[in-house]
């Protein structure tokens, strides 16, 4: 194995910090679970969460955590996506390809707005505070 050099560790140090600053949710204010069971992943729950946190650094979105989680319980929709956010309803959108994260990316997280035909749950109107 070939020795690094002072530059290369100092790189991989600093992109190694990046990548840890990613997983970080203390200052973090968006959570965005995609649903990586088996049955998600099968649906190709990996290629939607590399959209996602592609997306995120490509429009500088700092304030987005993105995070693998278990089944959902969807497997008819999968894959799935829960996005946490203020001002938002918690919602469970399903059938999310990545072609169809930067729609999402660009809606709900970035314009407040529901992607109403990926939406497979979210509360009543009536509980929504």
């Amino acid at each position: 194995m070939p020795k690094l050099t002072l530059e290369e560790l100092r790189k991989l140090r600093e992109n190694t910090k990046k990548e840890i600053a990613k997983r970080d949710v203390s200052d973090k204010s968006i959570l965005v679970l995609v649903g990586m069971g088996t049955c998600g992943i099968a649906a190709g729950a990996r290629e939607t969460l590399q959209a996602f946190l592609e997306q995120i650094e490509k429009k500088g979105l700092t304030n987005v955590v993105i995070k693998p989680t278990g089944c959902m319980g969807f497997c008819y929709v999968e894959p799935t996506v829960e996005i946490i956010m203020p001002d938002m309803p918690d919602t469970l959108y399903g059938k999310v390809r990545a072609e169809v994260v930067e729609k999402i990316v660009d809606e709900h997280i970035i314009r407040k707005q529901l992607v109403s035909e990926f939406i497979f749950d979210k509360p009543a109107v009536d509980i929504v505070k």
